[in-house]
């Protein structure tokens, strides 16, 4: 059910175009990312590219040891000094697939919900889903990346990424798709995931080379598609229909918009600290 592999560190070498002689990529190994990373390591050569969850990759960021990361949306929402470097994205006008709410009882009386430990922007999501439509503010707990749903007894689980693409094999009394909630509740897109940096770091052409990559792969996304679905164990048109009708990768104004209705909401829900504002490096993303 979804990815089996291990998380790697790739590199190669000469990247001419940057300023900085060796620069850290912090992208995550999930599908959804593929199209972001599609021939990155042949635009800049010389990078290191880092592959990890998306909370761990926000971590590494926050520490100083990726120069520049895809992290979730909520990280940048909630460290003052990090900048948006890219107008590269992961966002969903809808239904996403890949990230899945999962009831045992009906949302209205979840007392305790289960956080998929890789997630922190569906996390908050999620939370804020459930306060604002059901006046639900459950205890959590935390469902480790390697176990399933059956893993826990909780009323809700939240699953992310590539197993969530694969429904468990458990029935559930109801299953929310958090991409369709969120567009179908505010009629605006949401943004799993940016590229994001710390405010000052210098990542020479980078921010332009990370469109470049995001632009090859949506040139590919068919090939892409075909290429991971035997790894993940999904049938081919499921990948294909996956990166092409379920995600897409431009960020906008009206993601823009979308991000700061989810800022707003998730300040009102103290899930993040109000007077940050989110940053767009030389206007990438206007």
């Amino acid at each position: 059910m979804g990815l089996k592999r291990d998380f790697v560190t790739t590199s190669t070498c000469d990247m001419k175009n940057f300023s900085s002689p060796h620069l850290r990529i912090g992208a995550v190994n999930y599908l959804n990312s593929k199209p972001l990373i599609e021939g990155l390591a042949e635009l800049a050569p010389e990078a290191e590219l880092v592959l990890d969850y998306p909370s761990r990759l926000a971590d590494r960021l926050s520490a100083g040891t990726l120069d520049v990361g895809l992290v979730p949306s909520i990280a940048c929402l909630l460290e003052p000094d990090y900048e948006v470097v890219s107008d590269a994205c992961v966002a969903a006008r809808g239904p996403v697939l890949s990230v899945k709410l999962y009831f045992r009882k009906p949302p209205r009386s979840v007392r305790r919900l289960a956080l998929d430990a890789g997630s922190r922007t569906s996390a908050t999501l999620a939370r804020i889903l459930l306060a604002e439509r059901h006046g639900v503010f459950p205890e959590l707990e935390p469902l480790p990346l390697d176990r399933s749903t059956s893993a826990t007894d909780a009323d809700a689980v939240l699953l992310i990424g590539d197993r969530a693409i694969d429904p468990p094999a458990e029935k559930f009394a109801a299953t929310w798709d958090l991409g369709e909630e969120w567009t179908e509740w505010t009629g605006l897109p949401f943004v799993f995931a940016m590229w994001g940096t710390q405010r000052g770091r210098d990542l020479g052409r980078l921010a332009d080379v990370l469109s470049q990559a995001r632009d090859r792969g949506c040139e590919n996304l068919a090939a892409i598609a075909r290429r991971e679905a035997p790894l993940l164990g999904l049938a081919e048109q499921v990948t294909i229909d996956y990166l092409t009708k379920n995600l897409y990768y431009r960020l906008g104004p009206t993601e823009r918009e979308g991000l700061a209705r989810f800022h707003e909401l998730a300040v009102k829900h103290e899930l993040a600290p109000r007077g940050i504002d989110l940053v767009f490096r030389h206007c990438a993303c206007a």
